[in-house]
């Protein structure tokens, strides 16, 4: 992020070498990167692009050295990181609000303006151009910069949408294999579990469908609060979920956490539990047993005959496979 001033003072000093010298006056679009840089990123990054053009411009002397030092570096630096819109600063999304630019730009614009007109010989038509040219300079920056913006902005909601379940925000079923198999892949532990949502389909005839995807939002954000980091959990299908716990080496372990999930969703109060068998949203789940050289599908289809034996013996349990 450091490097991007001194870019920008290089840009600077490049749009110096070709001004449009009037008497000795000389006039280009020196300040339109120093504005940019200092509106968009702050007064700090912007101070350090103004060193080296206001060193170049000193060097090249002149009548008019302080004017054009302060006039088209110190000034556009000072409005650009005075009208500086931090809510808009969001790396490397920024996109940028054209008419709070425009005002800021604007407003350097008039000053400048009246200091040309005051301070040098310059005609009202060749300011009026100036002007004129570094605004459109600006604007081609900013439409630029908002363009690459929502393109990346874009790329990462596909990116996101492509991993992750619409409904929960959960990770996809595609994804959590993906997930999965690279850590078996590695060798790393794993008891892989499947949990379903007890009489879920009663629960949707009785309060109807959006009420049903409330619920399954709620338990995925219980979920969440419930695993740690380092386990893996997604949508499987319908009301069913599945859940990878990682660097697991004691069955107990996996069973305890499971457990504890599964007290988490009892004792939330749901909307309309009341309808319920027990009068609770109530889930149950079935763990399969360590890995142990297995494939993931067998692992799944072991949680799957294990969440099977909870559904036999009375849903809100937790069974898991004790002979591994």
């Amino acid at each position: 992020m450091w490097a991007l001033p001194i870019v920008v003072s290089l840009l600077s000093i490049g749009v110096m070498w070709e001004p449009l010298i009037y008497g000795e006056v000389r006039l280009d679009l020196r300040g339109v990167p120093i504005f940019y840089i200092s509106y968009l990123l702050g007064w700090k990054y912007g101070l350090i692009s103004t060193f080296l053009p206001a060193l170049y411009r000193y060097h090249l002397g002149g009548t008019s050295v302080l004017q054009g030092i302060f006039q088209a570096i110190i000034l556009p630096f000072a409005i650009g990181a005075f009208f500086q819109n931090r809510k808009c600063y969001n790396p490397p999304y920024s996109i940028l609000n054209i008419r709070h630019m425009l005002r800021a730009f604007n407003c350097y614009q008039v000053i400048r303006f009246f200091l040309i007109l005051q301070t040098t010989n310059v005609s009202f038509i060749t300011v009026i151009c100036l002007i004129l040219f570094e605004i459109a300079a600006v604007l081609c920056i900013f439409f630029m910069q908002n363009d690459v913006s929502r393109k990346l902005l874009f790329r990462k909601e596909l990116e996101y949408h492509s991993r992750h379940d619409s409904m929960t925000n959960l990770y996809n079923l595609r994804f959590f294999r993906t997930n999965v198999e690279k850590l078996m892949g590695s060798n790393v532990p794993v008891v892989i579990a499947m949990m379903d949502v007890d009489y879920f389909k009663k629960y949707n005839d009785t309060h109807g469908h959006p009420a049903g995807d409330a619920v399954l939002r709620t338990i995925a954000q219980l979920l969440n609060d419930s695993m740690r980091k380092e386990d893996v959990f997604a949508r499987y299908g319908g009301e069913e979920f599945i859940i990878c716990f990682t660097n697991i080496t004691n069955m107990q372990t996996a069973v305890n956490i499971a457990e504890r999930f599964r007290k988490n969703v009892e004792d939330y109060r749901f909307f309309g539990e009341e309808t319920q068998p027990d009068e609770k949203v109530t889930v149950s789940i079935g763990l399969g047993g360590l890995s142990d050289g297995k494939s993931l599908d067998e692992l799944i289809k072991e949680a799957d005959q294990m969440l099977y034996k909870a559904k036999k013996t009375g849903r809100n349990v937790v069974e898991w496979n004790s002979s591994s």
